[in-house]
């Protein structure tokens, strides 16, 4: 399921960076970011069913970070809102992917590279957000991340070639 989430997650994450160079109001972004959330949503209530140990359950609660990334942000964008508590939230889940990265690097150093990168870029969303800091190239950078840490990895999960 981690496949399905990731290239969705890749795609989520394209679409807001176009949106962050201005090309996509947010308002119609925030359609995209619901049904992104929700997916991510339900893959992580499936995960909570099926978990039977503390990793499962971590496994769980990392998916459920990003699931109400992308919901908060829909009604953020819907509602036209500042986003400074999203940008609080971001932080919150930027520092939680330094554990995250340290304990994926006993199975998979691709899965701790993962991990360092969204915590740079949801701090990122943090300046940009809840410090109101400007920062020119989020649009063009927040578009790379979704490409080669999720939508590429996702791609390949799906396919058998991860």
């Amino acid at each position: 399921m981690l496949g399905i989430a990731l290239l969705f997650i890749g795609a989520v994450l394209v679409v807001n960076g176009v949106g962050l160079t201005g090309r996509i109001e947010a308002r119609e972004n925030a359609v995209f970011n619901f049904l992104v959330g929700a997916l991510a949503l339900s893959i992580s209530f499936i995960g909570m069913v099926r978990s039977i140990d503390n990793a499962g359950y971590l496994s769980v609660a990392a998916g459920l970070l990003f699931a109400f990334t992308y919901l908060y942000l829909a009604v953020v964008q819907w509602k036209g809102m500042n986003g400074k508590g999203l940008g609080w939230y971001c932080l919150f889940v930027a520092i939680n992917t330094l554990p995250m990265a340290w304990l994926a690097v006993e199975q998979d150093m691709r899965s701790t590279m993962m991990w360092l990168t969204w915590g740079l870029l949801w701090f990122l969303f943090f300046l940009a957000l809840a410090l109101q800091k400007t920062i020119r190239s989020l649009g063009h950078i927040t578009a790379f991340i979704g490409i080669v840490s999720c939508w590429i990895p996702g791609f390949l999960m799906l396919a058998g070639r991860w």
